[in-house]
């Protein structure tokens, strides 16, 4: 007769995510066996549990040098012919451990994740805004579980983003243009039986909807520089602030940012705000719950019609509407409000990761053939940007001082349902690091506390369209039951120029395949530009559009700002030619 005892050895650890399952061990112990064997036995069984406790506590440090990353909750139990792009996602607070490389090559695997439903891709039950669809009753799922026009419409972000050289965060051709707000829509199907409002057919007001204005078109842009323009906005929103702050009842002052111009700005005697000489900036930044509350004046770099403030909120934003991948910050923990039985699909972490990897992409350069009469037509098609206008909206260049190149999670000006500053602990990335992709900014050899971004822009919405064709037919600004809503939207950010080159198509909507139709389609604030454009000798035309060309997005690995056509290193501008060529840019602090 045999009598067995049990000894089961468990243990649980608050880096792993679920149970650890430990296989239980028996000992064989003969009725009648001597009691110092039995308890030798006993002792080397205790030894083995304590051996095993010490490997499972030491466990959580071989998983972080390992880049340690935690499972879905869905994903614990079976592996074995699952189909997933990431089957372990990182856990909140790994970001702060993990070497950075791997951090920015985690965050690149997400950007370029094929989502699957068994990881949380699509939204059965919910809008791309993340609200409830208008007929819970025919949910996203099957033959509804895609959609072009209304989405999800991706399978990742890399399917859209990958211009020029397969680049994961360029921009993309017009086929992957976005219908910015169909997404409020369940499903659009454009059939004029259905008249349920923004569920398939007819918006809030019960107007049938047309592919022509269901959404605004929009082209699909790189991400090229980001972080760097990110933190430009940032540091121009903290001086506009500032300005707002100092002003005294009865006061006003001129708004002006790196010697930006934003108008003025009007604090009333009875303590309220004027803000209707304020320019370029969208109305979320110059509303205000109340009269006597302040302005934020952020500015929001993200979007074409300066909507979104930071890449954090972008692409909470994006996972929800093109993929339907949630993410804990914004919906909480453990929920599931898309109803497609999967839990935490996108963790704190892994939105820090994919945020970091945008931050970081390389900068766009130039390419300028070596080739006498190429040269020579890029030197006057500079001179000739400068002269006719360009630009005061263009601006070549704009000044990172006071280390604003440490980039850091979270934008301190995050709205609502994104990481907030305070929420959990910041981390900083140092743009300037030369074993971040290549090429990169440097400071400025005359003053090291500036970094130059070249980016030709202001960051202002204007409006540059032809008053007799019609804008946009909504107004991304607005809320969407209001009737500015539906009015339409004429105001863009300025577009930047760097690496725009080679990635067309061009304009807002991308429906321009060359960079002359877009000069010749600035109107309004820009016409004037425009006229003198048209009034030029051919070759002057010319020289700008050639100029334009130079300003492209490099090869993976380039060292170098600016390069000929092989992509060797070139000195610009010649140094014979060079007070021809340098544009004067005042900076006013």
């Amino acid at each position: 007769m045999r009598e067995e005892k049990s000894v089961s050895l468990r243990a649980s650890t608050s880096s792993l995510q679920g149970p650890l399952r430990v296989r239980t061990y028996r000992l064989g112990c003969r009725q009648g066996c001597g009691a110092r064997q039995c308890l030798l036995s006993v002792t080397a069984m205790r030894l083995i549990a304590l051996g095993v406790t010490f490997w499972l506590i030491t466990l959580p440090l071989s998983f972080a040098n390992d880049h340690k990353e935690a499972n879905h909750a869905s994903q614990q139990d079976h592996r074995i012919g699952q189909e997933v792009s990431v089957p372990r996602h990182l856990a909140d607070d790994e970001e702060f451990s993990i070497p950075l490389k791997e951090l920015l090559e985690y965050g690149k695997k997400l950007f370029m994740a094929n989502w699957t439903d068994q990881e949380g891709g699509g939204r059965p039950i919910t809008k791309g805004t993340g609200m409830a669809l208008s007929d819970p009753s025919q949910p996203l799922v099957g033959a509804r579980a895609f959609n072009r026009i209304s989405a999800p419409d991706a399978n990742s972000c890399y399917g859209c983003h990958n211009m020029p050289y397969g680049i994961p965060g360029g921009g993309g051709d017009f086929v992957t243009s976005v219908f910015v707000l169909a997404q409020r829509f369940d499903f659009a199907t454009f059939e004029r039986t259905d008249s349920l409002p923004t569920k398939a057919a007819v918006d809030e007001r019960g107007n049938s909807v047309t592919p022509q204005d269901i959404g605004d078109l929009r082209a699909t842009t790189g991400l090229f520089g980001a972080g760097y323009l990110e933190m430009l906005t940032r540091q121009m929103t903290a001086e506009l602030q500032a300005i707002r702050d100092s002003l005294e009842l009865g006061q006003t002052k001129p708004l002006a940012a790196k010697g930006v111009s934003f108008g003025r700005l009007t604090r009333r005697k009875d303590g309220s705000w004027d803000t209707s000489e304020v320019l370029g900036l969208p109305r979320a930044s110059i509303a205000a719950p109340t009269p006597v509350d302040r302005p934020s004046l952020i500015l929001r770099p993200w979007h074409q019609a300066s909507n979104v403030v930071s890449l954090r909120e972008f692409s909470n934003n994006a996972f929800v509407q093109h993929h339907g991948m949630e993410s804990t910050e914004r919906f909480g923990v453990d929920t599931d409000p898309d109803g497609d039985g999967i839990k935490n699909e996108l963790t704190r972490a892994d939105m820090t990761a994919v945020t970091l990897f945008q931050a970081t992409m390389a900068v766009p350069g130039r390419v300028i053939p070596n080739d006498p009469e190429i040269e020579q037509a890029v030197l006057n098609g500079e001179k000739i940007f400068d002269e006719i206008g360009c630009s005061s909206c263009h601006i070549p260049k704009l000044p990172l001082g006071d280390k604003g190149w440490i980039y850091s999670e979270p934008n301190p000006y995050n709205p609502p349902t994104n990481l907030r500053l305070g929420t959990a602990k910041t981390i900083t990335v140092d743009l300037n690091r030369t074993d971040l992709p290549l090429p990169r900014l440097a400071p400025d050899p005359g003053n090291p506390d500036i970094v130059w971004v070249p980016a030709y822009t202001d960051f202002k919405l204007h409006d540059i369209t032809d008053p007799s064709e019609p804008g946009e037919p909504l107004d991304q600004n607005q809320t969407s039951w209001t009737p500015k809503f539906q009015q339409g939207n004429r105001r863009f950010l300025t577009k930047r120029l760097w690496g725009s080159a080679n990635e067309p198509p061009f304009f807002h909507h991308g429906l321009f395949t060359t960079l002359r139709r877009a000069v010749l389609a600035h109107s309004s604030e820009a016409l004037e530009s425009r006229k003198q454009f048209e009034q030029m000798a051919e070759y002057d035309q010319d020289s700008l559009i050639e100029f334009l060309k130079t300003l492209q997005v490099l090869p993976p690995g380039t060292p170098y700002l600016v390069v000929d056509e092989n992509f060797r290193k070139k000195k610009w501008p010649p140094e014979s030619r060079s007070d021809s060529s340098n544009l004067t840019i005042t900076w006013r602090k």
